[in-house]
């Protein structure tokens, strides 16, 4: 019996993932030629930016076989610009390999990486490459990861000798008592360990000299086992893409039963929009930049589909649940300055990226008049300006950038919101409540159908979660809310479903004008290396910062500290480094949390932003008296509200 596994393949960037992925191929007879990604002819970064840069920009899959066992190889971004498309890949994976260079060992990226693979329960195996070269220890390498990562990393060969089992049996109580009994511990057990996130198999070589490549190989693909599926249709989105010829391809892993051409197949949008039902018209199965055409794909394989025009990376499809908002974001803002070309065909162009990546963010600012884009960092900056030079033949620059900061509530509020304008009728009640943080905005309702139909009480979800809704301290995105619809009325004749959204945005407006609203500042992870003597210095600065960091720890470079700092105090820090370390410290960051802004008072001064000015998010409600329309102020609308409150 055939068994099939999806893995993919993480790591820090410059790990040698993509290289990896070459030998692996090579050796199961997949290619006949191993690429090189410094010789731009690696099998799968076969795009144009991918090769000028050396880096994986796209996450790619390929094919091939070890034995009995079919495996689907993805290979994902490794820059921290990128680890949104990675962080989105994990979601379809049966396994992970996660690659680590031997002579950078655990980096800040990792250590991300890791808690990701954790938070999607992803089981996991570790390859640590460019052992070649020299200095490089295998035992010190395994007692960093155990120290970094996690203590059940354990050298793989050591788990099939029994006198090397131990540390795997004590992870489990099933596997200590067979390992007391028996003596060892059986592979189904091993491969148990495994698949529970007990034990992490550590192997050890160079991928580009091809050594322990072909072991690796085969103990992966005895590992893996085979998992069985439901047998009602559903699948699970993890990229959108645009062909040679602008077609849009929607890149999916079947989950439960089997997906044909033609087939027709419902879905609901990420954003929490109603449901939906469209055609799949053609099955590509691809392996590098080439593709097959299937019939059929059953459960538990990745492919490509034309003819989906609804889908979003994260979206269930069938019976599979869309997937909550991703742990890593954007957290920087930049205003896009077009050159030689309108600011609307730059938005347009943008919002068709931002279909293939829906963290981009792009919009348009009624305020200033600015098409405004929140990004990763300066690499990705880049690819999008030469993705619109390419695709659109549009040239852009951004500004400095800022950071974007979230509101979110202390209490929960009521919110009120009716609009009834001359035959036009709404009128919709929430509660809004704080959330924990990382949360996002969440639906409910506790609305009676008596009282209002079910397809409103739909409608009213989508209009709760088709966009972002402002605050009213700076006019910043809120978050970590749940907003539950309490009551609402149509009425017979006079209510559209145009109507259900002006009341619902101004009843979530409505309550926030009464709420006591929080300023929320992203903060990063960081982890810094700076030589022995400069340590003073460095603990200084993080300190002038309000950074929390640990106790000072000895690392290969001298001394690292890690902690949490805020974006806004951080954002250029990495060249302070450089120059007094002389270029030998280093600095990692990576998106961590939102949490209360530490000078909140001084943002919110500095905005100077007028909630009841702000038209596109108004507050008001409409009322109708002898035939015409006429506007409430928000701290009024309860007393003429027609709902009881």
């Amino acid at each position: 019996m055939t068994t099939h596994a999806v893995v993919g393949l993480l790591a820090h960037v410059d790990a040698g993932k993509t290289t990896l992925a070459e030998a692996l191929l090579y050796e199961s007879g997949a290619i006949r030629v191993q690429g090189r990604v410094d010789h731009g002819n690696s099998h799968l970064d076969f795009e144009q930016m991918e090769r000028r840069r050396g880096i994986t920009i796209f996450s790619k899959q390929a094919r091939l076989s070890c034995g009995p066992t079919e495996l689907t190889l993805i290979d994902t971004p490794g820059h921290v610009d990128f680890c949104a498309e990675a962080e989105r890949t994990l979601q379809i994976l049966d396994y992970a390999v996660l690659v680590i260079g031997a002579h950078e060992g655990v980096q800040g990226h990792t250590k991300t990486l890791w808690r990701l693979l954790a938070r999607y329960g992803v089981p996991m195996l570790v390859f640590v490459n460019k052992m070649d070269l020299a200095g490089c220890d295998p035992q010190t390498v395994l007692l960093q990861l155990q120290n970094k990562l996690d203590a059940s990393c354990l050298d793989y060969w050591s788990l099939l000798d029994p006198n090397g089992q131990e540390a795997a049996a004590l992870v489990d109580e099933l596997a200590l008592d067979e390992y007391l009994q028996e003596g060892e511990l059986s592979r189904a057990t091993l491969r148990r360990l495994v698949i529970e996130r007990k034990v992490f198999p550590c192997f050890f070589g160079s991928a580009l000299k091809m050594e322990g490549t072909s072991e690796f190989l085969d103990a992966l693909a005895d590992i893996v086992l085979q998992k069985s599926w439901p047998e009602e249709f559903g699948a699970r989105v993890y990229k959108v893409s645009h062909g040679s010829s602008g077609e849009r391809i929607t890149w999916l892993k079947v989950t439960g039963g089997v997906l044909r051409a033609k087939q027709l197949i419902s879905g609901v949008s990420v954003g929490g929009g109603g449901l939906w039902e469209e055609k799949a018209d053609q099955l590509r199965v691809y392996d590098g930049s080439q593709f097959s055409i299937a019939s059929e794909m059953p459960a538990g394989r990745v492919c490509a589909v034309t003819g989906l025009c609804r889908t979003m990376p994260g979206s269930g499809l069938g019976t599979e649940k869309t997937t909550t908002r991703p742990a890593l974001m954007p957290v920087l803002d930049y205003r896009v300055i077009p050159d030689g070309c309108d600011e609307h065909t730059v938005l347009k162009a943008l919002l068709d990226l931002a279909d293939e990546d829906p963290l981009l963010g792009a919009y348009w600012l009624e305020e200033t008049k600015e098409v405004r884009v929140r990004l990763m960092g300066a690499i990705q900056q880049e690819v999008i300006q030469q993705t619109l030079d390419e695709r659109y033949s549009i040239r852009v620059s951004f500004d400095a950038g800022s950071v974007l900061y979230k509101e979110t509530i202390a209490a929960p509020v009521r919110g009120i919101g009716h609009f009834e304008p001359l035959r036009h009728y709404a009128e919709v009640h929430v509660l809004i409540e704080p959330m924990a943080r990382g949360t996002g905005v969440t639906f409910a309702t506790t609305c009676s159908e008596d009282e209002l139909a079910r397809n409103w009480q739909r409608l009213i979800q989508t209009h709760v979660m088709e966009r972002e809704h402002r605050g009213v301290l700076i006019g910043a995105p809120i978050t970590d809310v749940r907003i539950t619809l309490v009551a609402g009325r149509a009425h017979p004749k006079h209510t559209v479903g145009g109507d259900f959204r002006q009341a619902t945005y101004r009843a979530i407006r409505q309550g926030l004008m009464q709420a006591q609203s929080v300023l929320l500042e992203p903060w990063y992870h960081f982890e810094l290396e700076v030589p022995e003597d400069k340590v003073g210095r460095a603990m200084a600065d993080l300190q002038r910062m309000s950074a929390v960091f640990g106790i000072p720890c000895a690392s290969a470079s001298g001394v690292s500290l890690e902690g949490k700092v805020a974006v806004s105090q951080i954002r250029d820090y990495a060249l302070e480094v450089r120059a007094y370390t002389r270029g030998q410290g280093a600095l990692s960051l990576e998106f961590l949390e939102y949490d209360a802004c530490q000078n909140a008072t001084q943002v919110i001064e500095a905005a100077a932003y007028d909630a009841e000015a702000d038209v596109a998010n108004t507050p008001h409600s409409v009322f109708c008296s002898h035939g015409a329309g006429y506007t409430v102020p928000w701290n009024e609308v309860a007393r003429l509200a027609h709902c009881a409150v």
